[in-house]
């Protein structure tokens, strides 16, 4: 699958592979062309399910691996739904939920996510391709932490995790996971997060998420 949506973000421009196809040599050029057309790196999304022998070779081609990232999950969510000690069950009048994200959302998400200077519009397109909650605490009406969730079946995935610096170390972002969480009402969820975060990494921990797999990229 060649994936592709202007750039941005390597997750939705980049080749996922789940089978070898008959012609793997064929198959990687097609993928090269695919996105040289576009002006793009050629990028291997590589995970729990990549295609065997893959890995080998991209590495034999020079592809070499960048973002190794955590996926956690949630599975016993409903232990702290219901649990005041963790809080979920609380509202959070902070808290704003809607089911698109607005300017100030965006704004705070693209200050700390941000990769290009000009590419937002790219992003919000990305964003709003799939139905999803939109999660802000808003202090005097700025969004100063935000998260994204998308309903899937049974489970939440939560994207876009960000909290702008100033705002760090409060609790923010705990607040804005939890927040989605509830508003979901699932009892399972997922999220990613880079394998050096270890900051984020214990946030999650903390809240009932555990490392259920990994992946990465190879770019060339």
């Amino acid at each position: 699958m060649l994936r592709y949506a202007g750039g941005v973000t390597k997750r939705a421009n980049s080749v996922l592979a789940l089978t070898i196809p008959q012609d793997l040599d064929g198959a990687i050029e097609a993928a090269e062309e695919f996105y040289r057309e576009r002006e793009q790196r050629c990028v291997f999304s590589l995970g729990p399910n990549a295609a065997p022998g893959l890995e080998d070779e991209l590495a034999r081609r020079g592809y070499e691996p960048v973002d190794p990232t955590i996926i956690m999950a949630g599975t016993s969510l409903s232990d702290f739904l219901d649990g005041a000690t963790v809080g979920y069950g609380r509202g959070d009048s902070q808290v704003r939920i809607e089911g698109r994200p607005w300017a100030g959302w965006l704004e705070t998400w693209w200050a700390v996510d941000g990769r290009f200077t000009s590419e937002i519009e790219v992003a919000e397109r990305i964003c709003t391709g799939v139905p999803a909650w939109y999660a802000a605490y808003e202090e005097d009406g700025v969004a100063v932490a935000v998260g994204r969730g998308v309903p899937q079946g049974d489970t939440l995935g939560i994207y876009c995790m960000a909290t702008l610096p100033q705002a760090r170390r409060r609790g923010l972002a705990r607040r804005v996971l939890r927040a989605l969480i509830r508003h979901s009402g699932t009892k399972s969820a997922y999220l990613v997060t880079t394998a050096p975060n270890q900051a984020a990494q214990a946030l999650y921990r903390s809240e009932g998420f555990e490392a259920a797999g990994s992946y990465h990229y190879r770019v060339r």
